[in-house]
């Protein structure tokens, strides 16, 4: 991505998006009873409250009663089509890690078999997104968490505690490439969730050959664990090797949070914000619930100039709906230097 002059000032950059996490898989519903919800009635509303706070993107995971996440895909086509209902110009993104949360004490945390993530493309109604890991990883989310952010909770179980800590991401070549096939065949928008630059480097590989023919909607997720660490220099390598057609959100854990969403704001990116992410203030003496996350988010916001995009807005930015024909047009709009041709000398230029 390029910065000229002027690129700080609000007046030349995007409106915001936020992207709004509530439903916070990895903890149990004692950890947060009054921000974790339970029934399908309180999915519903938890997407509705967040809408309504300022987040035009809900990444979606769904509870079964007992707490734990659920693993039927019906219950993901209930609340897809009741969320629609209710907040028909919201982005609905699925986690594709539906329910990598461990059975019970001391169980693996392990994502899906590849098959039944694949059905992700059967959902009904479609969501508009469905994420995407690139390269198998692991995916170590308690590493960067030190013990006061997981004092009291289910975290602190060390059995659990252990399972999360040996997770990894399957997110092999194959698997990956049948996956955005289906997804693009069903019209659902692949959202890339990315750990590091090389992961980056792999999809642009699969653009030029053809074989990923959508936007660059993106995640730089630095959670440490197998991901990048949550610091500037990581941020400007991988910020630097985006290129200028992408749509890029920053996403990390913990207290880093707020002050990764802060650099993504003055940058003229994008923020993600909810419990998933974050279940303390900045000083720990309260937790700090999804909605009042998003309502911090467009308070600073407001200072910083960054006006907050609603849900129309944010499908133009998003490109929902928008796929393409050939690698060539594919990184011609995403801002990617073209492929060479044979007998082409000398470095490439992105398309004008």
């Amino acid at each position: 991505m390029n910065f000229m002059d002027g690129a700080n000032f609000p007046e030349n950059q995007e409106k915001l998006v936020i992207t709004a996490a509530p439903y916070g898989p990895e903890w149990g519903p004692e950890d947060f009873p009054e921000d974790i919800p339970l029934s399908m009635d309180e999915h519903v509303q938890k997407a509705v409250d967040c809408y309504n706070a300022g987040a035009t993107v809900l990444h979606l995971h769904v509870r079964e009663l007992d707490g734990k996440g659920s693993k039927r895909l019906s219950m993901f086509n209930e609340a897809l089509a009741r969320i629609r209902d209710a907040v028909p110009d919201m982005i609905l993104q699925v986690g594709g890690s539906i329910s990598f949360a461990p059975e019970g004490d001391g169980a693996e945390a392990k994502w899906l078999s590849d098959d039944t993530r694949h059905m992700l493309a059967e959902l009904t109604p479609t969501p508009d997104q469905v994420t995407i890991a690139i390269n198998t990883n692991q995916m170590n989310i308690v590493e960067q968490m030190n013990e006061a952010d997981i004092r009291g909770t289910t975290l602190a179980d060390p059995a659990l505690y252990q399972a999360y800590r040996e997770m990894t991401v399957p997110a092999g070549p194959e698997w990956v490439e049948e996956h955005i096939r289906r997804l693009s065949e069903k019209g659902i928008q692949t959202h890339f969730q990315l750990a590091n630059i090389t992961q980056l480097e792999t999809v642009e590989r699969m653009m030029r050959r053809g074989v990923c023919n959508v936007p660059l909607i993106l995640t730089w997720v630095a959670i440490g664990g197998g991901f990048d660490a949550p610091n500037i220099y990581n941020l400007a390598n991988f910020v630097r090797g985006t290129p200028d057609g992408a749509v890029l959100t920053l996403e990390s854990s913990m207290l880093n949070v707020l002050p990764m969403n802060m650099m993504a704001m003055a940058m003229g990116l994008h923020v993600r914000v909810g419990i998933e992410d974050n279940i303390w203030n900045q000083r720990r003496t309260a937790k700090f619930g999804t909605v009042s996350q998003i309502e911090q988010i467009v308070k600073i916001a407001d200072e910083f100039g960054r006006d907050i995009a609603n849900g129309k807005e944010a499908r133009r930015i998003y490109r929902i709906g928008e796929f393409y024909k050939s690698a060539d047009e594919t990184l011609a709009r995403n801002g990617f230097a073209p492929n060479r041709q044979p007998g082409q000398r000398g470095l490439l230029h992105a398309a004008e």
